[in-house]
C-alpha cells in the first residue's frame, strides 16, 4: 500500500487522510455511478458527454482504491434497464464500453489489476463483448485489486439465474441417483455471478439519489449506503475519502444489539 501522503496530496479541511484507519479499509467497494446525465444538462452538453466525462472518475476511483490495499472494487456501468434508453445512447455507451477497455487495459495489467464482469453479456455488440474478453483473458492471472464491471446486470436476473443454475445441478444429481442438493444460502451464493468475491461492506450511491437501482440485491444485505451528493464524473479520490470516513464512523452490528 502506498502512503497516504501520495494518495492524497492535496486534501480539503473536510477530508483528512489521517483519520483513515487502513485496518478498516473495506475488501470491497460497491459503487453506482450516477449523475453523468444530470452533470451534462448543467453543461447544455447531451447524455454521451456526461458518459465521456465520467470516465476521469472511474479511472481515478480505480487508481485510488488499488492504492489503498481494496482487493474488490465493483462498478455498476449498464442495467438490464438502461436497454430503455434512447437508441443513440446505448450506441453510444457500448462504443464507449469497448473503446475505454481497449484504452485502459494495458495500465490495468501493469498495475496487476484483474478485470472481471457480472451479467450477461451475450446481447452486447459483438466489438463490446470482445474488448471484456480480452480484458479478462488479458488480466486473469492478475493478483491485485479485481475491478468487477456489471454491465447489462441486474439483481433480480442474477438471482433468478442463480436459481436456475441451483435447479440444473439438483436435477443433475437426481438423474445420476445422488444426494440432491439442499437450497441453502450458501448453495444460492455459489451460484452467483459474484461466487469467488466477499459482498461489499461499502455501497456507494452518488448524486444524492438513494436507491438500489436493482443493483448486488443479494449482496448488500449488509452493506453500509453512502450516498454523495456530487454528481458522478466530479467524483475524485477525496469525495471517496469521504466516503470512507463515514464508513468508518459507523458501528457494523449485522443485526445484532
Amino acid at each position: 500500500m502506498k502512503e497516504l501522503s501520495y494518495i492524497f496530496p492535496n486534501p480539503p479541511a473536510d477530508a483528512d487522510p489521517a483519520r483513515l484507519d487502513l485496518a478498516r479499509i473495506p475488501q470491497h467497494i460497491a459503487v453506482i455511478m450516477d449523475g453523468n446525465g444530470r452533470w451534462a444538462k448543467q453543461r447544455a452538453l447531451n447524455r454521451l458527454r456526461g458518459h465521456k466525462a465520467g470516465i476521469g472518475a472511474v479511472r481515478e476511483t480505480i487508481r485510488c482504491a488499488s492504492d489503498l490495499g481494496v482487493r474488490y472494487l465493483t462498478i455498476y456501468s449498464f442495467s438490464t434497464e438502461n436497454w430503455k434508453r434512447p437508441t443513440d445512447e446505448v450506441v453510444g455507451l457500448m462504443n464507449l464500453f469497448a473503446k475505454t477497455m481497449l484504452a485502459e487495459v494495458d495500465e490495468l495489467h501493469e498495475e496487476h489489476v484483474r478485470v472481471m464482469t457480472i451479467g450477461d453479456l451475450s446481447p452486447l455488440p459483438d466489438d463490446t463483448r470482445e474488448a471484456f474478453e480480452l480484458a479478462w483473458e488479458k488480466t486473469r492471472g492478475n493478483d491485485g485489486m479485481t475491478l468487477v464491471v456489471a454491465v447489462n446486470y441486474g439483481g433480480r436476473a442474477e438471482i433468478v439465474h442463480a436459481a436456475r443454475a441451483f435447479m440444473r445441478e439438483a436435477a443433475d444429481a437426481a438423474h445420476a441417483g445422488d444426494a440432491v442438493p439442499e437450497l441453502t444460502e450458501e448453495a444460492l451464493t455459489q451460484h452467483l455471478y459474484t461466487a469467488d468475491a466477499p459482498d461489499p461492506e461499502l455501497l456507494i450511491r452518488t448524486s444524492g439519489e438513494m436507491r438500489l437501482s436493482n443493483f448486488m440485491l443479494w449482496q448488500a444485505a449488509y452493506s453500509e449506503f453512502v450516498c454523495s451528493q456530487v454528481l458522478w464524473p466530479d467524483f475524485d479520490r477525496y469525495e471517496l475519502l469521504r466516503c470512507l470516513l463515514e464508513y468508518q464512523s459507523r458501528d457494523r452490528r449485522f443485526g445484532a444489539v
